[in-house]
Formats: C-alpha cells, sequence, structure tokens
C-alpha cells in the first residue's frame, strides 16, 4: 500500500471504505453498567440504545491504546495517517500520537501523521476521504499535511439532539434544566467550535424547529459550498436525515452529500434520534 489512512471508532466508514485495506478503524470501548461494549463491527445500535436508556447511569468510553493504534500504523505502507476525535472531547488524539512515537522507535523512517479533527463521527470521515483524495491525487506527504490540516479548519460542525438523557447523566446538564428542557420540549442546536470543543448555537421548541435552525446555521456558515462535501450521520433516525439533507440543498449546492449511521461512540452521545452535520 501506498498509503493508509486509520481512524478512531468515532469516524463512520460508507461501505467502500469498509471494503479497502488501506482504511482501518481502531475502536472505543463503550462501557454501560460496568459492561464493557466494543465499538467496531459487532456493535448493534439497538441493543445499545436499549441498554444505555434503561441505566440510571452515565454511559462511558474509554480511548483505544497506544498499542493498538502502534499496531494499526505498522502495516509497511509508505504514508500513514490517522484521525481521531478531538482532542478537547477525548483522549483519543495523545494515544495516536504515543502509539506513532512507539512505532517511530522501531522504525525511524516511517512517515506518520496524526491529524487531530477537532470534530467527531462525520467530521473524522470526510478528513479520512480528503487524504485519500489527496494521495490519489499524486500530492507529497507534506503537502497533504499541510492541505488537510487547512481543511480541517474550514470544517463546521453542528448536531441537534432530541434526547438530552446522556448530557444530564454525565452531568452537562443540571437536573432542573434537564426537566424544563423535556417538559418544554426545548432541543438545542450545537455546535463545534474552532478549538474543537461544544457549544450551544441556539435552541427551539420542538425537534423539528431545531432542525430547521441548524439548516440556517449551515447555510449561512458555509462558503464555497459548491465545492464541498455536505455530511450527515444520524443515530436511529434515517428520515430525518434524509429532510436535514433535502432541507440544506434547498438552500445551496454541494459536491456531494453522504449520509451515515452513527456508530458506537457517536451513538452513545448523540442518542437515539440525534443528527450530526459536517460541511
Amino acid at each position: 500500500m501506498d498509503f493508509k489512512i486509520v481512524v478512531d471508532s468515532s469516524g463512520e466508514f460508507t461501505e467502500e471504505m469498509k471494503a479497502d485495506p488501506r482504511f482501518e478503524s481502531v475502536p472505543l470501548i463503550l462501557d454501560v453498567d460496568g459492561e464493557s461494549i466494543v465499538d467496531d463491527e459487532t456493535f448493534v445500535q439497538a441493543d445499545f440504545l436499549r441498554k444505555v436508556a434503561a441505566s440510571p447511569n452515565c454511559p462511558k468510553s474509554s480511548c483505544p491504546s497506544p498499542e493498538s493504534f502502534r499496531r494499526a500504523f505498522d502495516c509497511g505502507a509508505k504514508h500513514v495517517y490517522a484521525v481521531t476525535l478531538s482532542a478537547e472531547l477525548s483522549g483519543s488524539f495523545n494515544s495516536a500520537m504515543l502509539g506513532r512515537d512507539l512505532l517511530l522507535e522501531e522504525k525511524p523512517d516511517q512517515k506518520i501523521y496524526v491529524f487531530n479533527s477537532r470534530s467527531a463521527s462525520i467530521g473524522e470521515t470526510l478528513i479520512a476521504m480528503k487524504i485519500a483524495e489527496f494521495e490519489e491525487a499524486g500530492m507529497e506527504f507534506e503537502e497533504i499535511v499541510q492541505a488537510v490540516e487547512a481543511y480541517i479548519a474550514s470544517q463546521n460542525t453542528f448536531f441537534v439532539l432530541e434526547n438530552l438523557d446522556t448530557l444530564r447523566k454525565n452531568g452537562r446538564l443540571s437536573l432542573v434544566k434537564a426537566f424544563v428542557a423535556s417538559a418544554l420540549k426545548i432541543k438545542p442546536v450545537m455546535g463545534a467550535t474552532d478549538e474543537g470543543t461544544i457549544c450551544q448555537l441556539d435552541q427551539a421548541r420542538g425537534i423539528n424547529k431545531a432542525l430547521v435552525k441548524m439548516v440556517d446555521y449551515v447555510a449561512e456558515r458555509t462558503a464555497d459550498s459548491a465545492n464541498r462535501v455536505l455530511a450527515i450521520s444520524h443515530c436511529n433516525c434515517a428520515e430525518r436525515a434524509e429532510i436535514v439533507k433535502e432541507g440544506i440543498m434547498a438552500r445551496m449546492k454541494v459536491k456531494d452529500a453522504v449520509i451515515l449511521d452513527t456508530r458506537g461512540l457517536s451513538s452513545m452521545y448523540a442518542n437515539d434520534g440525534g443528527v450530526i452535520v459536517v460541511i
């Protein structure tokens, strides 16, 4: 292989990426009431969502080990890249960097670069696709690193949650605020900052109004949309994701559009009914 792209399991893969040996997913581990669930091809979203809904406790996650990244990097490819969750949200980036250092001790000439996505989920997918695009165009390793870092800086991430249980359980939303939001059917419109942290952009009464507001933010904050890929991931709500896609594409032209179901980690935070948009 000329190149390999390693993505932690927050990032979803298209069917083409799953079939391509140049892409590899390194799983996080999810925990619900002491039960460890590997976020790989064995993950069953419906079972996981049932367990999370039935538990009074917050589900937890642990990032891949440095050794698991080292093994993925040690593949014989000329160029190796990793894409991880935002370093502000997870230890996955630091773990990948340690895995890189471990391999470089053995093979100091190996070219490896770890990208901090400053995003999650489908945002990581787009970054992996962009790396492959540049590699297939024949760009040099250093050129690709620079171009992809610029692409990451230009990305925008938005999401709407229908279910606030995980935010309540992990202490990011007070019990009173969660109760009021639930009683009034208030749905937050969220986004990612330039640094990769989460912020609330807006809110609306009812999921449909919140989705409309999210579409407005996407349209307002996306420059040069005709040259960008629109990516949407959803947690168990494919029809809702299609409606969001149609709403965005009615407002602006895009190069292409991708819709994928969330994997384990993103299902844990988006929860049932959540929609994530990255462009």
